[in-house]
């Protein structure tokens, strides 16, 4: 589930993630990786990019680690109701953060 946040915010984007429970897993593709819970499934999973003072977040829920050995490929839901409540619940702590 893509949503986007209008910045500017008043922290950098680890220290607003750290905020919403989110742990920093790497860098692809030009996209911030987090997770939550650090470890374990099921997570949630959000891949951040920032344009701007804005940021895009792509949010969904892992349900299970990949399958097989060097493949992407895992059970993921992008827009059941525990994924719309998490993308509400980042909304909420990081908009009250950012006035």
């Amino acid at each position: 589930m893509k949503f986007v946040l209008k910045g500017p915010f008043k922290e950098n984007i680890y220290s607003l993630m750290r905020g919403v429970g989110y742990f920093f897993q790497g860098e692809k593709d030009e996209e911030l990786a987090f997770s939550r819970p650090a470890r374990g499934y099921p997570r949630f999973h959000i891949y951040l990019k920032k344009e701007g003072n804005d940021l895009i977040l792509n949010l969904h829920l892992d349900q299970k680690k990949p399958s097989y050995k060097g493949t992407p490929a895992h059970s993921a839901e992008y827009k059941d109701t525990p994924v719309k409540e998490e993308k509400e619940r980042i909304k909420e702590i990081i908009m009250k953060k950012s006035v």
